[in-house]
């Protein structure tokens, strides 16, 4: 778990990059409490989290090679039942406190699979983007987020006027965990993926989406 400003140029930058919906921590709060951004606190803070997948289950799918593993399904379900379960505990938390607080994914305006023709498929409020800005990892050739701990997780994050301490972003640039852009050698996730929707070039989005 990590935090970051409210006021971090890259969420600004998300526009850009993501789309122009996705949103910033001060709309993201405002929309869930029925206000302008203007009428929200001067200064945000974002927390943000990653859940890491456990072994058994990354090793039980590592022998499929169309498909999850069963296993891989559950723990994929439960586990972002739990991390939804996470958000709305640590919005309770900070609310019984006296703080102004959000989950944008629980929210009615979280939009997970937006589209545009230049961009692809997108959420606007992006769990990976926001660990980023958190400084907990960063992006792959596969558009996955690698962390400490590896690329397989699930993350989650709650926004809210509680001033906390930054932290420090230790990834050197967007893709520095990632071995296909620091060494050009690995392309293990070009050959794992069974929609071919992966190459040098990147992820093809709607590729993948029409596999799945």
């Amino acid at each position: 778990m990590q935090f970051a400003d409210g006021d971090d140029p890259l969420f600004t930058e998300y526009k850009t990059i993501i789309d122009l919906t996705h949103l910033t921590p001060g709309e993201a709060l405002a929309k869930a409490y029925s206000k302008s951004p203007e009428d929200m606190p001067a200064r945000l803070s974002v927390i943000s989290w990653v859940l890491p997948i456990g072994s058994k289950i990354r090793e039980s799918n590592r022998r499929h090679s169309l498909t999850p593993s069963r296993l891989w399904l559950r723990g994929y379900g439960h586990g972002e039942k739990f991390n939804r379960a996470m958000r709305a505990h640590v919005v309770k938390l900070l609310t019984e406190m006296g703080y102004l607080a959000v989950a944008p994914v629980l929210q009615p305006y979280f939009k997970m699979w937006g589209y545009s023709e230049d961009k692809g498929y997108y959420s606007n409020w992006s769990e990976r983007h926001i660990a980023y800005a958190a400084g907990l990892g960063s992006f792959s050739l596969s558009d996955g987020f690698i962390t400490e701990r590896g690329i397989a997780h699930r993350c989650g994050s709650v926004v809210t006027n509680l001033i906390l301490p930054v932290s420090p972003k230790t990834a050197k640039n967007l893709y520095s965990n990632c071995l296909f852009y620091t060494n050009s050698k690995c392309k293990a996730c070009i050959a794992r993926c069974p929609a071919g929707a992966i190459t040098e070039n990147g992820h093809d989005k709607t590729r993948c989406r029409e596999y799945i």
